[in-house]
């Protein structure tokens, strides 16, 4: 057996294995930087170190917070990165307010004198971890090309909406309320009329030319007496049964429409 087999292996260079590393190997300082925390700002720091401690932000001690603070900082240094202006401001105010605290105060001759020295980091750190949290949960909503992507479906051919089917159950309801109307309407005259349907369906088609859509109501006279009403409707039937007039509704239990079809137009 091959005892360099059982070596373990270190690393590889262009696929074959290497049990222990080049005598003339050459790697830089900062070659490999690893950062266990990214904070976005002093603030970010600040509520950090805060919560790892498990203080009151509301009663900071500021020694410990300002000595871990400045801690971080210097850590930056040595790495040799920029500090930002803002870091530094902030070291700035962690000292002041720690001087402050630290110095005797004398007593207070105004509400003013007596406030506290650490109420406005307190302020804009309550400010900051209320914002970073809205942030978060805006961040948690679903966001496109994130948690979904966008999909376009295109038609060729144009959509046209469908109006519902005109049942003869309706058709048979509206036609029994023009009835009762010309029932309560008519006159005990009798007379002998000669009603013709072909003329009434030509009645119907000058009416609904050019383009006119008509109530189903607008139709019938119930004044005229049932005769004429029962006509007018038989000249209806026959026009629908020829494909000459089309009757549509929007939908169900609405009011029924009379308008001519393409056939119907031309013998308009």
């Amino acid at each position: 057996m091959n005892a360099a087999a059982d070596l373990p292996v270190v690393a590889r260079l262009y696929g074959e294995p290497l049990v222990k590393l080049p005598a003339d190997l050459y790697i830089p300082p900062d070659a490999l930087e690893i950062f266990l925390e990214a904070f976005e700002g002093p603030l970010d720091l600040l509520l950090y170190l805060i919560r790892k401690a498990n203080l009151n932000i509301l009663d900071i001690p500021m020694a410990p917070l300002t000595a871990q603070y400045l801690e971080y900082v210097e850590a930056m240094r040595k790495m040799n990165l920029d500090l930002a202006a803002d870091y530094l401001a902030m070291a700035a105010m962690l000292l002041e307010i720690k001087s402050r605290l630290l110095l005797p105060r004398p007593t207070p001759v105004s509400e003013n004198e007596a406030e506290d020295p650490r109420a406005e980091l307190v302020a804009r750190l309550l400010e900051y971890e209320r914002m970073k949290r809205a942030g978060h949960e805006l961040d948690a909503l679903p966001q496109a090309t994130r948690d979904f992507e966008w999909t376009k479906v295109w038609f060729d051919a144009e959509l046209v909406e469908r109006l519902p089917d005109v049942s003869a159950r309706d058709l048979q309801m509206a036609w029994l309320g023009i009835l009762r109307q010309a029932r309560n309407l008519r006159h005990h005259k009798v007379t002998r009329e000669e009603l013709s349907v072909r003329e009434y369906m030509g009645h119907l088609l000058r009416r609904l030319q050019a383009g006119r859509v008509l109530k189903f109501e607008e139709l019938f006279d119930p004044g005229a007496g049932v005769p004429q009403v029962v006509v007018n409707f038989l000249a209806l039937l026959e026009l629908a049964r020829e494909s000459l007039v089309l009757i549509t509704q929007s939908e169900a239990f609405s009011p029924i429409y009379i308008a001519l079809s393409d056939g119907g137009s031309e013998h308009a």
